[in-house]
Formats: structure tokens, C-alpha cells, sequence
């Protein structure tokens, strides 16, 4: 039998291409600010979250208002995602506006695939289908599984449609596939903003408090030369807009482990920025501080639920 949860997303999918975009925003917008009152845990993370951004000097009826739009955008995420194998490549194109791409364009002329660094922010997926469809591009992204998996190997079949390599979190061949795709000139999509499961990780300072990020992109850089690219996709009222700051330095100082918590803790930073460009559209909204699990609507420690994307191994 198939789990209500995979037929639950299969129908939102159908939906969102069936009737007009507006419509099909407005109508998981809605949703999403109403399911925001009952999903107590992944609220109070949200909350967290906006706190650590804004500092204690962000009123109540503001922070409230706050994680109502953080919902609304993690709803329209879903519902641009779905939407994308049904719209033209010039569709895809007069929805999408970009700077600092010129970044990407000149690792590839290089002849190497570049490293874009990305928090869960926004909606990805229209990036990753502009790049694949528009700019005939090779995307290789590592994602994080999901349970059930009959719910993992759905979206890996739906990022596949948009033309993307998709690479699960724990596969054991993920470094070597990687390092392939760098070499065959892809465009690595790494989500990096939270450690996922046994990878490996490094402390660093984030939004003010100590946490373990994911070392796979600065390991990649350091042994490859692939520039690191921090990069985001927001959501505007029409289409998204990506951006791609300029590559962080990856280069050998001294011990490799010493080197991938310096150029780690540089990718934090540059993460930090293009999160407050618009903390609302962040859908980080599983426990990624030690002091998150400290604090939960039972008192008990914070859930590990799972997320729309992933990181690399």
C-alpha cells in the first residue's frame, strides 16, 4: 500500500500544475499559515531561528508574523517545485533573474565544475531546472533521504525530470561521484546550513552560537580546486532570483583538517549573509544548535524530522 504521506505530496504536485500558478501559491500559503499553528516543534524552531537573526529585541506580534510568512514560503517552495516540469524553457527563463552567475560561467570555462554553497532557502529547484534547462547545464545535488522511502525515491524521480544527478546523503560512492562531476564540469548543488546524519562535520560559529556544519564542501575545494560559491535563490512576488557571491578562498595552509574548519567557518559567514537577506524564506526547520534540543512543546529532546533537501556527504 502507498503511504498517505507520498500520495499526500503526488496529489499537491498534480494540483499545482492543474490550475493557475497564483491560485496554486495562494492556496499553500493559506494552508501552510494554518498548519504553522499545530506543528508546535518545527514553530518553536522556526522562532529560535528568526531569534538568533534578529536578536531579543524582536517583539512578539513581529516574530509571530514572521514565521507565518517562513510558512507561506516553505508552501510556495512546493508549489513552484511541482509546477516546473510542466512550464516551458521560456517560462522558466522570464521567471528567473541572477547575479553574479558570471561566477559559475568562468569555473566551467576553466574547465572544472564549480561548488554552489546553499542554505534551505527560498526555492532551489527553479534554479537547478533553469540551469539544467536554460543554460544546458550538468547538475549534480547530494540530498538528504526521506522517510518513508518510498517518499525519497518520489522526489529523486522528480529531480530527475528536472534533469538533475541526484546523490543521496550516506551513499557510500558519494565522494567519488562527486569528485567525477566536478571533473565533468557539473554544477555541484551542496545544501550546507546543517549537518545531516553521520557525515562528516566541523565546529564553527554560527548566527552567533557554536554548531557543526558539514565539511564536505571544503574538503571537495580543498583536494579539487573547485571554487565554493555561496550561493541562494529567492523568491520574489513573480518568479525567484538567484545569487552567487563571489568564491570563497579554498587554498592549502597547513594540515587538511585545520584547512577545512578555516574555509568552513568562511562559508558560515557568507551563509549567514545570504540568509539575512531574507530570514523568512529560511526552511530550516529541524533542531541544528545544541541549545535547540534543549527546549520543545514536551520538554522532551527536539525531533530530527525530515527536510525538503539535504547536504553532502
Amino acid at each position: 500500500m502507498v503511504d498517505r504521506t507520498v500520495v499526500a505530496y503526488r496529489t499537491g504536485a498534480v494540483l499545482s500544475r492543474l490550475v493557475p500558478a497564483p491560485v496554486a501559491n495562494a492556496v499553500a500559503e493559506r494552508t501552510a499559515r494554518a498548519l504553522a499553528r499545530r506543528d508546535t516543534d518545527r514553530r518553536q524552531q522556526v522562532e529560535r531561528n528568526l531569534r538568533r537573526i534578529h536578536g531579543p529585541d524582536l517583539t512578539p506580534a513581529r516574530l509571530d508574523a514572521m514565521v507565518g510568512k517562513t510558512f507561506a514560503s516553505y508552501a510556495r517552495y512546493y508549489a513552484e517545485s511541482f509546477r516546473l516540469p510542466s512550464m516551458s524553457r521560456r517560462a522558466i527563463d522570464l521567471g528567473f533573474t541572477h547575479e553574479g552567475f558570471d561566477n559559475v560561467t568562468r569555473a566551467i570555462d576553466d574547465g572544472i565544475g564549480p561548488i554552489l554553497v546553499m542554505p534551505h532557502l527560498g526555492s532551489w529547484e527553479w534554479a537547478g531546472f533553469w540551469l539544467t534547462a536554460v543554460q544546458d547545464l550538468e547538475v549534480t545535488a547530494v540530498v538528504e533521504a526521506l522517510e518513508p522511502p518510498e517518499l525519497f525515491d518520489w522526489f529523486v524521480a522528480f529531480r530527475e525530470e528536472l534533469g538533475m544527478h541526484v546523490i543521496p546523503v550516506g551513499d557510500p560512492s558519494v565522494g567519488g561521484r562527486l569528485l567525477r562531476a566536478i571533473r565533468d564540469r557539473h554544477v555541484i548543488c551542496l545544501l550546507s546550513d546543517r549537518l545531516v546524519g553521520e557525515g562528516a562535520g566541523v565546529e564553527v560559529e554560527f548566527f552567533g552560537e557554536t554548531t557543526m556544519l558539514p565539511a564536505g564542501p571544503a574538503t571537495l575545494a580543498l583536494r579539487t580546486g573547485a571554487p565554493l560559491i555561496p550561493t541562494a535563490v529567492y523568491q520574489r512576488p513573480r518568479g525567484t532570483h538567484g545569487v552567487c557571491r563571489a568564491p570563497v578562498p579554498a587554498e592549502r595552509e597547513g594540515k587538511l583538517r585545520a584547512d577545512v574548519t578555516r574555509v568552513t567557518q568562511a562559508l558560515a559567514v557568507e551563509l549567514e549573509t545570504l540568509i539575512r537577506a531574507a530570514p523568512e524564506q529560511w526552511h530550516l526547520m529541524q533542531p541544528n544548535w545544541p541549545s535547540d534540543h534543549a527546549t520543545t512543546s514536551d520538554g522532551g529532546p527536539a525531533p530530527h524530522g525530515p527536510s525538503r533537501g539535504g547536504n553532502q556527504a
